[in-house]
C-alpha cells in the first residue's frame, strides 16, 4: 500500500514539478572549424594573383591578397590607416603587422560567417617579413592552420617587366621601375628569408614562375591534387 502511494504521490508530483531536462547542445560549426590557410608568396610580378584566380575556380578556396586589402583600405575615406598605407606603398615599404592581419582576420571572419564551409583561404603576399610572421603568430596561433607554402619563384627582370606591362592598364602607382626595384629589394632582403624559413620545416611547394601561364598552372595543380 505504501509503495502503491509513493508512485501515486510521484506520478502527481511530475505533472506540477516536471523533472528538468537537458538542453541540447547548439551546433555552431564556425566555432568548431579553424581556416586551413596557404601562404602565396614571390616577387612583384611572380604571377600570384592570376594564378590564385584559377585556383579559387577549381579548388574553392577564397583568395585574400594582402596587397588588394592594403590598397582598398587606403581608398577608404574613413580609414585611419590611409595615410599610413599609402606612404608605405609608394616608398615600397612594407605596412605595420597590426594593420595587415586585422584585415585579413576580418575578411577569413566574415566569409566563414556567411559559408561556414568556406574556411580554406589563399593569403596571397603575406607574411613578407619576419614581424609579420611574428605578428601571425602571436595573433592567430591556435586561430588558423597554414598548410603550406606556395612559391612562385621567378627571374626579377621578368618580374619588373611584367609589371611594367601591366602598369599601362591598371592605375597601380607603384607599378613603375623606381617603385618596382624598391619593391624587389624588399622582397630579397624581408620575404626571401621567410620562404627560407619554411623551406627548413618542409612547407615550401616551389614552382618556377617564369613560364607560360598555362604551365605554371599545370604546376600549380599537382601541388593541390597532391595536397587535398
Amino acid at each position: 500500500m505504501r509503495s502503491r502511494y509513493c508512485r501515486q504521490l510521484q506520478h502527481a508530483l511530475s505533472f506540477r514539478f516536471p523533472l528538468p531536462t537537458r538542453r541540447p547542445l547548439l551546433f555552431c560549426p564556425h566555432r568548431l572549424m579553424k581556416p586551413l590557410v596557404v601562404f602565396v608568396l614571390g616577387g612583384p610580378g611572380a604571377g600570384k594573383g592570376t594564378q590564385c584566380t584559377r585556383i579559387v575556380e577549381k579548388y574553392g578556396y577564397t583568395h585574400l591578397s594582402a596587397g588588394e586589402l592594403l590598397r582598398d583600405e587606403r581608398k577608404n575615406p574613413d580609414s585611419q590607416y590611409g595615410e599610413l598605407i599609402e606612404k608605405c606603398i609608394k616608398e615600397g615599404k612594407i605596412v605595420p603587422v597590426e594593420i595587415t592581419i586585422s584585415l585579413l582576420k576580418r575578411e577569413m571572419d566574415q566569409t566563414m560567417t556567411a559559408n561556414v564551409q568556406k574556411n580554406k583561404f589563399l593569403i596571397d603576399g603575406f607574411p613578407r617579413n619576419q614581424d609579420n610572421l611574428q605578428g601571425w603568430n602571436k595573433t592567430m596561433d591556435g586561430k588558423a592552420d597554414v598548410s603550406f607554402v606556395l612559391f612562385f619563384d621567378c627571374n626579377n627582370e621578368i618580374c619588373i617587366e611584367r609589371c611594367l606591362e601591366r602598369g599601362k592598364s591598371s592605375g597601380r602607382t607603384d607599378d613603375n621601375r623606381e617603385s618596382l626595384e624598391k619593391r624587389i629589394q624588399t622582397y630579397l632582403q624581408s620575404t626571401k628569408p621567410i620562404i627560407d624559413l619554411y623551406e627548413e620545416m618542409g612547407k615550401v611547394r616551389k614552382i618556377d614562375a617564369s613560364r607560360s601561364v598555362e604551365d605554371v598552372f599545370d604546376a600549380v595543380v599537382k601541388i593541390f591534387d597532391k595536397e587535398g
